[in-house]
């Protein structure tokens, strides 16, 4: 059999409490999983120059040519599994574990790698918490100066079946904690709480109501909400001194208390067939909807739903970003953006995504 050694970045994933998830649910979680696969995780992979080397039911083993393509690609994922996972309830969410390790790895002749980089990157994966990333040192080393990353130095840790303790390191994604306490050779350092709201302009993204009584609505209406305090937080506000937005926690005390009675939205909208249509068609569907615009629908199909071709022309978030990325002389119109787009099909939604996020 012929086999050769090389140096990879070997990234390892998967699902937090798959089991768990397939009892309570195993048609709607395999059919959820499949469609994050397809919409989400190998366009991401793709994008950042990844190989899936093998599927691991709920996981999976990928390889990349430099550390620094796949922190990217974890962070992406990770990010985008957030925004997904707003409205649902913790038993419904799907959250991924992620190892990252630089190592040596014996490639066999059909693809596949085995050996210490492999089971390195899998029991880093092992002690991460739900929607972290965990790094081995020497992946570490090749990103910490490359990218601005929120890192916890947890020490030498015991991993299982490896000889030598590895000194593991924790990438903050949202409010995630990076590693099990149990694992720990000193403690992680505690995410910052929140400032308090200063006495400021601000704006309040005020919760929507679902008046239909089907529940499956109830995750539209939160993501609608959701989607437009994204937006809002990566556009010009996050930069001015004199405004704060009020952000999701906010929000989510307004309807604890019972929301806000008066200018109540309705919401009707048939999601079961929104999955299944095309992309017009579902954005016709939505748009029909009293209240619901083309943006609204673009972001609702980008998010909620992990459209991969979906490029809202009308978002000004996105419009100042390619205004920046091409170096326009001024910010492109809606017809300018819809023309800008055609290189990135059919992954615009991955393109969007990466060109929003930049710095």
């Amino acid at each position: 059999m012929d086999e050769s050694r090389k140096i990879a970045a070997i990234l390892v994933a998967d699902v937090v409490g798959f089991s768990r998830l397939a009892c309570a649910d195993e048609d709607r979680t395999l059919a959820r999983l499949r469609a994050l696969r397809s919409d989400l995780i190998d366009p991401t992979i793709a994008v950042h120059k990844g190989r899936v080397v093998k599927r691991t039911g709920d996981g999976a083993i990928v390889e990349f040519r430099s550390v620094v393509d796949a922190v990217r690609c974890a962070i992406e994922i990770q990010n985008s599994m957030i925004e997904r996972n707003t409205g649902l309830p913790p038993e419904r969410r799907i959250e991924f574990r992620v190892g990252i390790h630089l190592g040596d790895v014996v490639e066999e002749s059909d693809g596949d790698l085995m050996g210490d980089g492999v089971n390195i990157a899998a029991r880093l994966e092992g002690v991460a918490q739900p929607g972290a990333i965990c790094l081995s040192e020497d992946a570490y080393r090749q990103v910490k100066s490359r990218l601005d990353l929120a890192i916890s130095d947890l020490g030498e840790t015991k991993l299982k079946n490896i000889a030598e303790p590895i000194r593991v390191y924790s990438l903050q994604i949202g409010n995630a904690i990076a590693v099990k306490a149990t694992s720990l050779a000193g403690a992680a350092t505690p995410v910052a709480p929140a400032l308090p709201l200063p006495e400021k302009p601000s704006v309040a993204v005020l919760p929507f109501q679902n008046m239909t009584g089907d529940q499956e609505q109830e995750y539209f209406v939160d993501g609608m909400v959701e989607e437009i305090i994204t937006a809002l937080s990566a556009g010009r506000w996050r930069s001015e001194p004199d405004a704060r937005l009020v952000l999701r926690q906010c929000i989510q005390a307004v309807k604890s208390l019972g929301g806000c009675p008066a200018g109540r939205e309705q919401v009707r909208a048939d999601l079961e067939r929104v999955r299944a249509m095309a992309d017009e068609d579902a954005r016709a569907h939505l748009t029909a909807v009293k209240g619901i615009g083309p943006w609204t629908a673009d972001i609702y199909l980008m998010a909620s739903l992990g459209r991969a071709d979906i490029w809202p022309v009308g978002d000004v978030g996105l419009q100042a970003a390619i205004h920046r990325a091409l170096n326009l002389r001024k910010r492109p119109n809606e017809k300018q953006m819809e023309k800008l787009s055609k290189p990135w099909r059919p992954w615009r939604t991955v393109a969007a995504r990466m060109l929003v996020s930049r710095r």
